[in-house]
């Protein structure tokens, strides 16, 4: 988002926004895990568990890079913006694979049923990647078909044909009789 947005007031409030969010979610993890210390067998033994403990080493490297993020313009900032995007985009897809890994460890240890826990999910997820995907069409969409004031108007060619016939029939007194 900050690529398409000017260095103002919107892109200060995004920023702090997602820096926010940011903090939450780490302190979430880290309750989450305390938890599962504290009430779980850990053995980790499972994938789950397996990924779970990768994601939360993962979740606190991406708060410590953030944190360390060099300032604009310096040679550093484009190297920190790759590894902090990437990192970003890893925990969130690792993060998904460990909700479906941790119902399919929930199913094996109850017996229950999962089915519709994994619908719901599934419909969450394509819901937020379809949403993803649109924010960055949702300008061009926006503008496609749409005459703005400083745009040129390019017609059509029955537009020019139609256009040159009136041209033609407005200025040559002929035209009316080759017409007829």
């Amino acid at each position: 988002m900050s690529n398409r947005e000017e260095c103002g007031r919107r892109l200060k409030i995004l920023f702090y926004v997602h820096a926010i969010l940011q903090m939450l979610s780490v302190l979430l993890v880290t309750a989450g895990a305390v938890m599962s210390i504290k009430n779980f067998e850990n053995s980790f033994n499972n994938n789950h568990q397996r990924i779970g403990v990768a994601l939360y080493g993962a979740v606190w490297l991406q708060a410590l890079i953030g944190v360390l993020r060099p300032q604009r313009g310096t040679k550093r900032r484009s190297v920190w913006f790759f590894v902090h995007w990437t990192l970003g985009t890893a925990v969130s897809l690792l993060g998904i694979i460990n909700i479906y890994t941790g119902l399919q460890a929930y199913h094996i240890k109850t017996s229950r049923r999962i089915r519709v826990w994994t619908m719901i999910f599934t419909a969450e997820v394509s819901f937020i990647v379809f949403f993803y995907l649109l924010q960055d069409k949702w300008e061009y969409i926006q503008k496609k078909g749409v005459i703005l004031g400083n745009e040129l108007i390019r017609p059509t060619g029955k537009e020019i044909s139609t256009s040159n016939n009136k041209k033609e029939s407005l200025t040559d007194p002929t035209y009316e009789t080759m017409v007829s």
